[in-house]
């Protein structure tokens, strides 16, 4: 009787040990704590977005010709009307010279045939006194009208002629203006193509070519990114954003939408899109970019404070969490009904309660409901 006892206690001691050895083993997870804080439903551009300038011309001249004066180089910061190229244009100006000479001698042809006129008006009026009075012939009388009108024509043509050499005058500079580029504006030069003695052209229609000089406002600068197209309904000028840049990383400037774009764009093989533009709301912000930078864009269509709230990234397909059970050590399913949503949080409207604990740790591997688990508990919010 006793080494059945014995027996059955090696035995119960034995299983009680594989159970041990094979029992399941809880998963470390990591929770938080459900609590309250401020939600806020935003969009974000599909692509990268760029910060680009209010003021950006790329001047390249009318016609071609060789640099004959180059009078920046890229980084130089230029006035509006500084001459900034010309090319090679003394053939115009030698045309230039000839018309203004053609309209100096119009101009004295003008005083000696317009004096002829007036003298030959006069002898017309004298010769018709002297008909009344019966002195000369009404053939002399009208042999003198005759000259005296057609001297006063003479007269009208050399003045047309003056303004025509006028007109050649003012053809012949803005002839010039072909060759010369003028800054429209102040700004920075950020590239010139091109060198002082060589060839250049302007872009033939349908081929762009680079063009001479790119000349940049800095003072003025503003984020373009492309949102969905589902998107677009919620969009509209004056919603506040955020603006973020990798060469800012951690850094966020608040702004506001300036323009959502009428229409939408269909790029090959991409989603197609609404371009959105926004402005830095604090001007001095905009003294640490540079034209060209990616940047990403974030509108903020709603927002609410102190409700109860989860990271979004703890929610799975249909709106459901796992929820831990402190009483068993396991996890449940729980679905919640949601609010408003970012990237970063979602309001909840029921199902959960402040303090209950859910599980943010989902890549991990046999994290689902009914597990046993190990919290590895962080603060809420983080």
């Amino acid at each position: 009787m006793k080494r059945l006892l014995v027996i059955l206690v090696l035995l119960a001691a034995v299983g009680s040990a594989i159970w041990w050895f094979t029992r399941p083993k809880p998963l470390a997870v990591i929770l938080t704590e459900v609590g309250r804080g401020k939600v806020e439903a935003s969009i974000a551009n599909t692509r990268a977005g760029t910060v680009e300038a209010c003021q950006r011309t790329k001047l390249s001249p009318i016609m071609g010709g060789r640099i004959a004066y180059l009078g920046v180089k890229e980084g130089d910061h230029v006035k509006k009307g500084q001459v900034l190229m010309r090319l090679w244009n003394e053939d115009q100006l030698a045309q230039s010279g000839v018309a203004e000479k053609q309209v100096e001698t119009a101009g004295k042809r003008v005083g000696e045939i317009c004096a002829l006129a007036d003298n030959a008006a006069r002898e017309a009026d004298r010769t018709s006194r002297l008909r009344a009075r019966g002195f000369i012939s009404e053939g002399a009388e009208d042999k003198a009208r005759s000259d005296a009108e057609s001297r006063k024509a003479a007269c009208a043509t050399a003045r047309a002629e003056v303004r025509q050499a006028g007109a050649q005058v003012t053809l012949s500079r803005v002839e010039q203006h072909r060759t010369v580029l003028i800054a429209p504006f102040d700004g920075i030069v950020a590239e010139v193509v091109g060198e002082l003695g060589e060839y250049t052209t302007p872009s033939p229609p349908g081929i762009p070519t680079p063009p001479a000089i790119d000349l940049i406002d800095p003072t003025c600068l503003y984020v373009k990114a492309p949102m969905d197209e589902v998107d677009a309904p919620k969009m509209r000028v004056g919603q506040n954003a955020r603006i973020t840049l990798d060469a800012f990383p951690g850094q966020v400037f608040p702004a506001r939408v300036r323009r959502v774009a009428p229409y939408v764009i269909a790029v090959e093989k991409q989603a197609r899109t609404v371009d959105v533009e926004a402005n830095f709301d604090h001007p001095e912000d905009i003294q640490k970019m540079l034209v060209g930078y990616s940047a990403d864009l974030e509108i903020v269509l709603d927002n609410r404070d102190n409700v109860l709230r989860v990271p979004t990234s703890a929610l799975l397909e249909g709106g459901k969490v796992l929820r831990y059970q402190p009483e068993t050590g396991k996890l449940e399913e729980r679905t919640i009904k949601t609010g408003i949503a970012n990237w970063e949080y979602t309001e909840v409207l029921d199902g959960l309660q402040p303090g209950d604990r859910i599980v943010v740790s989902l890549e991990r591997e046999g994290v689902k409901a009914g597990a046993l688990v190990t919290p590895e508990t962080r603060a809420a919010g983080k």
